[in-house]
């Protein structure tokens, strides 16, 4: 039987009580990649004291200008070796929301999918940075991520979830939510290290994605389309409502 024909969960726990998603395997690839990878910054940092590593792989805005194209496929697949959260955080976000949407939409898709949402955001940090003047390099794969937490308020806008794993609402709460952060704090000068204009980026860059915008034919008529769906009102009998919508 075809892996993403099987039952969509397997309920771990004692008696049942406690659930996990299975790893899939696109899922499972991308996590053994990072750690992988991560492995291998460790190692070179640490024994042969070689951290030009995120130089070479990571987004440095002056060294894509200047051909250093694959930064942008690159870059996603390194995190800071310490603190340990920012990789450990991604993936723990990447295992828990990309099985399900994977099992929904197949491997293929999925990682398409993923890889637009990362390339997408590290296009956007590198022009951000040539216009700011940045030179900071910027690794990890937060700017997939996020495309994944839109594509999850999206798919499944009705699921419960656990906002920093305390506060439930619907999935598509928490992803306005975090697009709405992305957005306040991209502004904010004081990012603590943290590229939001990347978070932002694989949300937006999600989001046409979904929208098929880059089908512009297609876009434009269904986007008339709903203009149109809007202004259609239905009269009823006189004994009824004076709408129905």
């Amino acid at each position: 039987m075809s892996y993403y024909r099987q039952p969509p969960y397997r309920v771990y726990g004692t008696g049942g009580a406690l659930g996990f998603p299975p790893l899939t395997p696109v899922v499972k690839g991308l996590l053994a990649a990072c750690c992988a990878v991560w492995a291998i910054q460790f190692v070179a940092e640490t024994f042969f004291g070689y951290g030009d590593l995120i130089f070479l792989f990571g987004i440095v805005p002056p060294l894509f200008a200047g051909g250093y194209v694959w930064q942008p496929f690159t870059y996603m697949f390194l995190h800071a070796t310490f603190p340990l959260w920012h990789l450990i955080f991604n993936m723990l976000v990447l295992y828990m929301i990309g099985a399900d949407l994977e099992r929904h939409w197949g491997g293929r898709r999925f990682l398409v999918y993923y890889l637009v949402c990362g390339v997408g955001a590290g296009l956007f940090v590198a022009v951000a940075g040539l216009l700011s003047g940045t030179v900071a390099p910027t690794i990890g794969a937060s700017g997939a991520i996020y495309g994944l937490i839109l594509a999850f308020g999206t798919v499944f806008a009705e699921r419960v979830v656990l906002f920093m794993l305390l506060f439930p609402m619907k999935a598509r709460t928490l992803a306005w939510i975090l697009f709405g952060i992305a957005f306040l704090s991209t502004w904010d000068r004081r990012s603590g290290g943290v590229s939001h204009i990347a978070h932002l980026g694989g949300m937006v860059v999600g989001y046409l994605y979904l929208k098929r915008a880059w089908r512009v034919g297609e876009f434009y008529r269904e986007l008339r389309w709903r203009i149109r769906r809007r202004k259609f009102r239905v009269m009823p009998p006189r004994d009824q409502d004076p709408w129905v919508h």
